[in-house]
């Protein structure tokens, strides 16, 4: 399917698609093919390819090997179009890219967006690895082992963003991307914490355009607050549980609050509270509440 994909491309951009060097050039077919195939995106600056671009990278036997140049070697663009979706972007479309998220991403956001180093994207564009910026040579074999990730799990969550940007597939796709952090090791969970916060924000901005403004921003609190259990803060959870009145949790919301309660008492090993807000709770999101207890017992 892939080999197809790629041929396509190449008649469509005449591009030099010798499959073990060649990069993609358009980042809009990168990110479809990347929904495609379940898929992030490894992006770098135009410019940046311009230039030799060192990097390590571990061979088979697990010896750290030096290349040269990111961009033309033949023994490790067959291993990132394995794992990723490589693109190199225009600096053209630098000045669009950028306002897209200008006012609305954190300094450190915004400084990876500007500089040279490798980018993790996902299929609609936004960074993943915000905090990597390495003093040295970046291990190709570190970004796949951490980033190579495969995002079946939130695929109908990032399909429904793409076909409409509203409240609730963003919202719907922040809760996802909060779930699946759970699967993956500590370092990569924070990152995927804070690309799903970027979508929960959107879903603040879209609420302004929604009628049913109470419950969904009663919602959206309720997401937040689930945040902190994901953090391992479960005491700072229930104080936040506990400034909400009962009475005042909408009808759609009640499940979510006692998910909430339920989790955070069996995390503090109140068993007694716990079984208060249990009989609230669907078989389904008794097994949710697990793995957050798990998570937080390890």
């Amino acid at each position: 399917m892939r080999n197809l994909v790629i041929k396509t491309i190449c008649i469509l951009f005449t591009v030099n698609c010798t499959f073990a060097q060649a990069w993609m050039t358009n980042l809009d077919i990168a990110k479809s093919m990347a929904s495609v195939e379940n898929k992030m995106i490894l992006m770098v600056w135009e410019e940046t390819s311009k230039f030799q671009y060192p990097v390590f990278v571990n061979d088979e036997e697990g010896n750290l090997m030096l290349i040269n140049n990111l961009f033309e070697d033949e023994y490790i663009s067959p291993l990132i179009w394995k794992n990723f979706v490589p693109v190199i972007v225009s600096e053209y479309q630098y000045a669009d890219l950028y306002h897209e998220i200008k006012g609305k991403r954190s300094q450190a956001y915004i400084d990876k967006f500007n500089d040279d180093t490798i980018k993790i994207l996902d299929v609609n564009g936004n960074i993943l690895n915000v905090n990597g910026n390495p003093e040295d040579y970046e291990n190709i074999s570190v970004f796949i082992k951490n980033y190579a990730l495969n995002t079946e799990f939130i695929s109908l969550e990032l399909k429904g963003y793409r076909q409409k940007k509203d409240f609730y597939s963003a919202y719907y796709l922040a809760s996802k991307y909060l779930d699946f952090s759970l699967f993956l090791n500590a370092n990569v969970r924070r990152d995927v914490i804070r690309l799903s916060e970027i979508y929960l924000d959107e879903a603040n901005l879209f609420l302004q355009s929604e009628g049913d403004k109470k419950g969904l921003s009663q919602r959206l609190e309720l997401l937040r607050i689930k945040y902190g259990l994901i953090k391992k803060r479960p005491k700072k959870v229930l104080r936040q549980l506990k400034r909400l009145e009962p009475e005042t949790i909408e009808k759609s919301n009640e499940g979510f609050f006692a998910f909430l309660y339920y989790t955070t008492y069996t995390i503090l090993e109140d068993k007694t509270n716990a079984e208060e807000w249990k009989s609230k709770i669907s078989s389904v999101n008794l097994k949710k509440a697990q793995q957050i207890i798990n998570l937080n017992n390890n």
